[in-house]
């Protein structure tokens, strides 16, 4: 109905000749017919795309293999009744909560009738440990963030540069014909697609990693609280080991 109506607009004197109406309207087609501003806008929409399918696949796999590894420390050290116990297994001693609690004992020689000051300490470790943990974690997630909110408003400047352009032309050939005016609107509005094809798995993922990262930072918590206990017994015992650095 508002093709006939633009038509009719138009009347007989718009008329086109069927040779100079675009016919190639494929994406790629669109693609090249646009102007070099939209074509740009494009490009970039492309690499920002590419860009957060790269960035959720090593990530995902980064997630994944350290879940994995903490839930392996956690469930062992969970099962320990002493410091000293995770410092002689091979595995533990190698992790960093363990060696954080290690050398604070160690510093900690002199003070160690102080037993809640101890604790303190190795708390404030511990946080320190799981800050610079969430800051390498996150590491990457920001720029899905970045492109989740701006590209479809990349993808809107696109759109309305390249409308602005077919306003012209209907100016220049003083015609309303859809098929003049048909192709210039569609190239507009193939980058305000693709600034949502961009945007929106960018936003999954973020939030996706955002859920992943917490629930990483609770077990990495989980494990410095069960160290934290044993330690706590040590000192109970009068057995803390100072020698392990």
């Amino acid at each position: 109905m508002a093709a006939a109506a633009l038509l009719i607009a138009a009347g007989p004197a718009a008329a086109i000749p069927l040779s100079t109406i675009p016919v190639e309207m494929s994406v790629w087609g669109m693609f090249a017919q646009a102007d070099w501003i939209v074509k740009a806008v494009i490009i970039g929409l492309i690499i920002a795309s590419l860009a957060s399918w790269t960035i959720f696949l090593a990530k995902l796999s980064e997630l994944r293999k350290a879940m994995a590894a903490e839930r392996i420390v956690h469930d062992a050290v969970a099962k320990l009744r002493s410091l000293d116990d995770a410092n002689r297994d091979p595995v533990l001693a190698g992790t960093a909560l363990v060696k954080e609690a290690s050398a604070e004992l160690a510093l900690s020689t002199d003070a160690l009738h102080d037993g809640e000051g101890v604790k303190e300490r190795i708390v404030s470790r511990f946080e320190r440990y799981e800050a610079a943990l969430s800051r390498k974690m996150t590491r990457g997630i920001n720029i899905l963030a970045t492109i989740g909110a701006t590209a479809p408003f990349v993808g809107l400047f696109g759109t309305v540069w390249g409308i602005m352009n077919s306003f012209i032309g209907i100016a220049e050939k003083q015609t309303t014909n859809l098929a003049v005016v048909a192709p210039g609107i569609a190239e507009a509005l193939l980058a305000t697609a693709l600034g949502l094809v961009a945007a929106i798995p960018a936003v999954v993922m973020y939030n996706h990693f955002s859920r992943q990262i917490s629930a990483y930072r609770a077990l990495v918590s989980d494990t410095a609280a069960a160290i934290l206990r044993l330690v706590s017994r040590d000192l109970s015992r009068g057995t803390a080991q100072t020698g392990k650095v």
